[in-house]
């Protein structure tokens, strides 16, 4: 059947979100019920399989199949609906909603088997924060890099004489798969990888799922010049004059700024204004004192070091950068340190077409502004819950 008149990419993202969203709320209740176990102090998928998200991205027969399951299940359970109403035709529809139940065709495509334990389902409990990028950087190079290479690409000579090749880490691989699915690999091995599980500590696998993600970013944007796929801006240490804060997460739902300063006192190029639509940060300017206009800067090392492995840049190139996140907490566009233009915006959805009437007037960071607010960030990891 062709794919004429539906956006298929569009259908399976809805769908995608309607799965975890239920199997989330499937393994809340689970765990509360003790039917579902806890692993690493989290609820853990129970079953001997599941349905996952990576194929249905890459067969659309397995979408289909799924939509057409989920209508016969409806029909059954209106069915039985109708049967409880109606006396009369109880016997017969009752017998029709169990036949059309028990022959509805589930995808045996997209189900796949779960590990022997079950995996964990969260995101990263370290939230993607700075400290947990640099220290999953230097855990990575004590003890993967041998065998991933620097850019995550594997193409290492290690690599290369293995009977099983490891993954590409800078590829869509990270973003196909729950982080869940990857910190089961680290603790338990997978492939050609030994288990991870009594060398390095919960945390430390976490600190290594996020660092793999920002290193990714970085190759990504140095391989083709923008974020291949949505980056999120890591939870920073602040020290601010007046407002208080103290970790951009806490400001979720408004504009981040980020401005790399050169180090010194705060003269010159770190002088920048505030934006009374963003929240504007200093990154690499005095320590823990804010300095010109901007009330807060970033309150060590590790914010300058991880926005270098996202974007790619060495540190000692990244004076005068500026970086800007949307309202959802997504980095969106990056500059050089001269007016904002068009070109600066680095996530974008590859279905947007200019800015629309929002932005078509604006020009430079008015202009970006718009293009975020007009095109928010609409991201699944192309997997299920698991």
């Amino acid at each position: 059947m062709p794919d004429i008149g539906i956006d298929w990419d569009a259908c399976i993202d809805l769908m995608l979100r309607a799965m975890q969203l239920f199997q989330q709320a499937l393994l809340q209740l689970l765990s509360i019920l003790r039917i579902a176990a806890d692993v690493d102090g989290q609820p853990a998928w129970p079953f001997a399989l599941r349905l996952s998200g990576e194929v249905m991205l890459v067969d659309h027969g397995v979408a289909r199949a799924l939509l057409a399951a989920l209508g016969c299940t409806a029909a059954a359970l209106l069915l039985a609906l109708v049967a409880m109403l109606w006396k009369r035709m109880r016997v017969p529809l009752l017998a029709s909603a169990a036949l059309l139940a028990l022959f509805t065709p589930w995808p045996q495509a997209g189900l796949i088997t779960t590990s022997a334990t079950p995996t964990t389902f969260h995101n990263s409990p370290t939230g993607f924060s700075a400290e947990a990028i640099v220290r999953g950087e230097r855990l990575y190079r004590q003890q993967c890099i041998g065998c991933h290479g620097a850019d995550g690409k594997g193409n290492t000579p290690l690599a290369l004489s293995l009977p099983v090749a490891p993954p590409n880490l800078s590829s869509g691989l990270l973003w196909r798969r729950f982080d869940g699915d990857i910190y089961w690999s680290l603790r338990h091995g997978k492939g050609s990888m030994p288990a991870f599980g009594e060398r390095i500590g919960i945390a430390d696998n976490w600190a290594l799922i996020d660092y793999m993600k920002a290193n990714a970013a970085g190759v990504g944007i140095a391989d083709t010049g923008a974020w291949p796929r949505p980056v999120a801006l890591p939870d920073l240490a602040l020290a601010c004059r007046r407002s208080g804060a103290t970790r951009t997460g806490r400001w979720r739902g408004q504009r981040v700024r980020l401005v790399v300063g050169s180090g010194g006192t705060g003269n010159g190029e770190d002088a920048r204004n505030e934006d009374p639509r963003l929240q504007s940060v200093l990154l690499g300017g005095a320590t823990g004192n804010a300095v010109g206009a901007i009330d807060c800067v970033g309150a060590d090392a590790d914010g300058l070091r991880a926005i270098a492995i996202i974007t790619g840049t060495p540190p000692a190139k990244l004076a005068g950068a500026e970086l800007l996140a949307d309202r959802d907490g997504w980095l969106r566009a990056r500059s050089s340190g001269g007016a904002w233009s068009q070109s600066d915006m680095l996530c974008r959805s590859p279905l947007a077409v200019g800015l629309g009437a929002a932005g078509a007037k604006r020009e430079g960071i008015d202009q970006l502004i718009a293009a975020m607010d007009a095109d928010p960030v609409h991201f699944v990891k192309g997997g299920f819950v698991h």
